[in-house]
């Protein structure tokens, strides 16, 4: 993942005066050496001289292009409300965008609700009696959005890409994973006692009888859910996650849960298709604690979870007390301004509504080309390593270079865009407007099954600060913001630093994805198969296994040690990125011309470049969330961690056997 945002237009004497005076110059710590601590020397000028804001949990370079996105995206949505007027339904997609927007910013009105809006689902939940009921609520409950015991989706069969179907995984924690439930360290004890701290408050709020006792009876029952989860390293292996099976073998697993019933609840037609299960032992561990017996604790459990899944969407007092249980995990100290909560909600709601309108007002077409070009010129080296590799044969090599060749790319915005004709908007609520996209995305994911897989859509919107590899439609889907640059424009932009910032932190990332640790499991056409000699898979995992070892040593906040083992895929896709966008550097006419821009070589700016892609600084308590839930290394170490495999970082900077940044030769990793 990497930060991004549009290419958005600045005036033209601020880039001006920030191309002369050089940015990547200016963010260097000159009091850091290379050798020391390569992610402080590159950005730690920068870092010293910003504050975190009280409201965030860290601040970078992605959060200074979102704020541009965020000034952008208020004025459409302020240009929206003035056409959209209270009193019905929506019309048009401005409309839409108009009227949540006004209703998500009635503070007057959403606070004298209360939690009003929750008392019918309550209710119904407070008359559970037997397992049918009980099923048939959770059913309403995925229906609207809400997490409860499991989590289910629609998506492409792993082992046949062109059907979908639908999955199941573990899920229902009121805590980030697994791992807070049972960490006996000072950080995680705080987060454990803040979130008891959360539930007392919420059932004192919701009236309950006995809420201390109750809150130990929840904990304890969300625990046993955890004990019986798979750990975050061991969710990688799509072999091992992926149970093909009936709903009624299913429902065999879980006993006191009928699958079949709750499909049909939650508006699945032909419940005899196979669906994917990704941990059944969850599943029957999970169908052990609902019964009859368990009922009482059972019904709070769950109203604890809507009124946690709707928390932001309500009053100020339900939601603070959401907050100030949250904020132990991210270190905020205040809630960020209303307006950008209500963006986040709105992107979620209707993303790609409202990036039809921003794309159409801010996207640069000059740009897409380059960007464009850029991924062919990554393809092609890419194809050169494989072809230059000792250690794959012959036939495995012929199979990776004909999966690389199909790797299609998705660059900008979709050229479809979908249809939101059916998503409901209105005056009534913020949160029943929430409510409503969460129902329409639902009807929009079952109304997938048994249809061909369309492999035009995209799962990001364009203004979406992120990217990605598809395995099952072997794909990079590169939204427009991910190349840009806060207060810049594009062609300012030199090859050295776009092929550092964008080359290797974002499109060779990706496309390296394809052949990471999970990515390489998937064919040319994205089904799970093994395309791999035995041989050849053999020394991959070994050669993987440097890279494990690697990260495992690091030790980014109090006694916390990096999971190597889960974070493997996106390690092997930074050092791949790195290395591609290196190779496909070399070819161009700055790196052969060798002129130096702010006192810098190509090269220097080229290493600079991709950690100018993650000049960012986190809050103790966001970086020990991220530790524990996370695949992605913090920001320090997906800077240090790839550059000290590659020969021409010491290069670039005079690294000497001695200095702190040195990696032995025989430790370094090398698969492509």
């Amino acid at each position: 993942m990497k930060f991004i945002c549009f290419f958005l237009l600045c005036l033209t004497g601020l880039a001006t005066a920030q191309t002369k005076k050089d940015f990547l110059a200016d963010n260097i710590d000159p009091n850091v050496s290379p050798g020391t601590d390569f992610f402080q020397y590159a950005n730690g000028g920068w870092i010293k001289k910003t504050p975190i804001p009280g409201s965030e949990s860290g601040w970078g370079i992605g959060n200074l292009v979102q704020e541009e996105i965020y000034n952008r995206i208020v004025e459409i949505n302020k240009k929206a409300a003035a056409l959209s007027e209270f009193g019905g339904e929506e019309k048009t997609p401005e409309q839409k965008i108009g009227l949540f927007w006004k209703t998500a910013m009635d503070t007057v009105a959403i606070n004298k609700k209360g939690i009003k809006d929750l008392l019918s689902p309550l209710r119904d939940i407070d008359k559970i009696k037997t397992k049918t009921e009980l099923q048939e609520i959770v059913s309403l409950m995925h229906f609207i959005g809400i997490s409860a015991f499991f989590g289910q989706y629609v998506g492409q069969d792993d082992k046949n890409s062109d059907a979908m179907i639908q999955l199941f995984y573990q899920g229902g924690l009121g805590l980030p994973n697994r791992e807070y439930y049972f960490k006996t360290d000072t950080r995680t004890l705080s987060v454990q006692k803040a979130y008891k701290e959360y539930l007392l408050k919420t059932l004192l709020q919701l009236k309950a009888p006995n809420a201390a006792k109750l809150v130990l009876d929840i904990y304890n029952f969300e625990k046993k859910l955890a004990a019986a989860s798979r750990k975050l390293e061991d969710l990688r292996d799509p072999y091992k996650n992926y149970n093909k099976m009936t709903l009624a073998t299913l429902s065999g697993l879980a006993q006191n849960f009928n699958f079949e019933k709750y499909a049909s609840f939650l508006g699945v037609k032909d419940t005899k298709d196979s669906i994917v299960v990704g941990q059944p032992e969850f599943f029957t561990a999970m169908g052990k604690l609902l019964t009859t017996a368990n009922f009482p604790v059972i019904k709070n459990y769950l109203k604890i979870r809507l009124v946690q899944g709707t928390a932001a969407y309500l009053d100020d007092k339900t939601y603070m007390n959401l907050f100030n249980f949250r904020k132990v995990l991210s270190g905020a100290t205040t809630p960020r301004p209303r307006w950008k909560r209500v963006l986040d909600a709105e992107e979620d709601a209707m993303g790609e509504l409202l990036g039809q309108v921003f794309a159409k007002e801010y996207f640069n077409e000059t740009a897409k080309k380059r960007y464009n070009d850029l991924v062919e010129a990554i393809r092609e080296v890419y194809a050169e390593r494989i072809n230059k590799l000792t250690w794959m044969s012959d036939m495995t090599r012929k199979k990776a270079l004909e999966k690389l060749a199909k790797v299609s790319q998705k660059v900008g915005y979709p050229d479809k865009w979908k249809d939101f004709s059916n998503l409901k908007i209105n005056d009534e609520s913020f949160l029943n407007n929430v409510l409503s996209a969460n129902i329409f995305w639902h009807q929009y994911q079952m109304n997938k099954l048994g249809k061909p897989v369309d492999r035009e859509e995209w799962d990001m919107t364009p203004q979406t600060y992120n990217a990605y590899y598809n395995p099952g439609n072997n794909e990079i889907v590169l939204p427009a913001g991910i190349f840009a640059v806060p207060g810049m424009k594009d062609e300012d932009l030199d090859d050295a630093f776009v092929y550092g910032y964008a080359g290797a932190s974002t499109i060779g990332h990706e496309i390296t994805h394809g052949f990471d640790d999970q990515g390489r499991q998937y064919d040319a056409k994205g089904n799970l198969t093994d395309w791999w000699t035995k041989e050849d898979g053999e020394e991959y995992i070994n050669r993987a296994k440097v890279i494990i070892q690697q990260f495992n040593e690091y030790m980014p906040v109090d006694t916390f040690h990096i999971n190597g083992e889960a974070t493997q895929g996106e390690n092997i896709a930074d050092l791949g990125g790195m290395l591609l966008g290196l190779d496909a550097f070399k070819k161009t006419t700055q790196y052969k011309e060798g002129k130096l821009i702010g006192g810098l070589t190509p090269l220097q700016r080229y290493f600079l470049g991709y950690a100018y892609g993650w000049m960012y600084q986190i809050k103790k308590e966001s970086l020990a969330n991220q530790v524990m839930t996370d695949v992605h290394s913090p920001a320090k170490e997906r800077v240090n961690g790839p550059v000290v495999n590659i020969e021409e970082f010491y290069e670039a900077f005079g690294i000497k056997s001695t200095d702190k940044m040195y990696r032995n030769p025989a430790k370094r990793v090398q698969i492509w």
